[in-house]
């Protein structure tokens, strides 16, 4: 075939291929062969399907705690794709309105699929098959999710995450192994009897604590909330993004949890401990632990109902628009 017989998009695709590895210091011609040789990409292959549907190991023969492994690892998808967008906010240079409600946008609709996806565990497992087959799990928990922790210390100044009793003690310098020690989930995790750490705790920390406090440390200029003072244009859109984000991962996610422990470890006259020995019954509820991102935000009377609204619908089925 003759030169002038090919598409002059082809041959414009090739000057450009050109250009590239050229600039990299590599041969066009190489690559050009290996791809005259290689396969054809296939769906399965891409997403890497065989070795995703062999990650589901159930550690007993239940049939409903492979529905349990397999919500935990779709939650986990999920927090992924929230801290990508998270990153790309961290830093955009300069950053725009227009530019933070795009993606907060996204992470707000991230949340509601997980949310709405609790339905899996409260309608999808037989309560007595999930009380045998935890037994088999301990000391793990959901608590040790460290994707989440990375989650929560990239959207706020970690201050405003620490337990409400130590929180007026802490400020922006407060050094990062001080945070840490009194973030409120640590309050989760501590057993009763004791007061001591519990192991779920001491495994955690263990492997994810020394990363953790890098992310305070790294993320005190850039975490959503600086970038929400940094950017010129705060439009009535990004404000309302900014609160419903800080809805669905301090009131609505955790009680969509809450509501599915309910279900499964409520029993009178004493509730059942969660595996891992963590708290549920304290941890779980906004009422009592006030985590919110951005208290600047809301009115004194909207942190002081934190969570309430929800309760008010779930619980007595009253719907009140706007509430929380």
């Amino acid at each position: 075939m003759k030169q002038e017989e090919f598409d002059p998009k082809i041959l414009d695709k090739i000057e450009q291929l050109q250009s590239k590895f050229k600039a990299s210091g590599q041969d066009m011609l190489s690559y050009l062969e290996g791809l005259l040789y290689a396969d054809y990409l296939t769906y399965w292959e891409y997403i890497n399907l065989d070795v995703l549907l062999s990650l589901q190991q159930p550690k007993t023969s239940f049939p409903d705690e492979k529905i349990f492994i397999i919500y935990h690892q779709i939650t986990e998808l999920y927090f992924k794709l929230i801290i990508s967008e998270m990153e790309q906010i961290s830093i955009q240079e300069p950053i725009t309105s227009e530019f933070f409600v795009s993606r907060l946008e996204r992470i707000n609709m991230y949340f509601d699929h997980l949310i709405s996806s609790f339905a899996m565990m409260w309608k999808g497992m037989e309560r007595e098959q999930f009380l045998k087959f935890r037994m088999s799990l301990l000391p793990s928990s959901g608590f040790q999710s460290a994707q989440y922790r990375e989650i929560e210390l990239m959207a706020a100044d970690a201050f405003n995450l620490v337990a409400l009793k130590n929180r007026e003690e802490h400020d922006y310098h407060s050094p990062a192994d001080d945070l840490f020690e009194h973030l409120y989930w640590q309050q989760g995790a501590i057993e009763l009897a004791t007061g001591e750490k519990t192991l779920t705790l001491k495994n955690f920390e263990l492997k994810y604590g020394k990363k953790l406090k890098e992310i305070i440390e790294s993320y005190r200029r850039k975490n959503l909330w600086q970038k929400y003072i940094d950017c010129p244009d705060k439009s009535g859109e990004l404000i309302e993004a900014m609160k419903q984000f800080d809805l669905k991962a301090n009131v609505f996610w955790p009680l969509a949890h809450y509501k599915s422990a309910v279900r499964y470890l409520q029993k009178d006259p004493v509730d059942i401990a969660a595996t891992g020995g963590t708290n549920w019954q304290k941890y779980l509820p906004p009422r009592f632990q006030k985590v919110i991102f951005y208290p600047e935000l809301w009115t004194e009377q909207e942190k002081e109902e934190w969570g309430k609204g929800w309760v008010v619908k779930e619980i007595f089925g009253e719907d009140t628009p706007g509430k929380y």
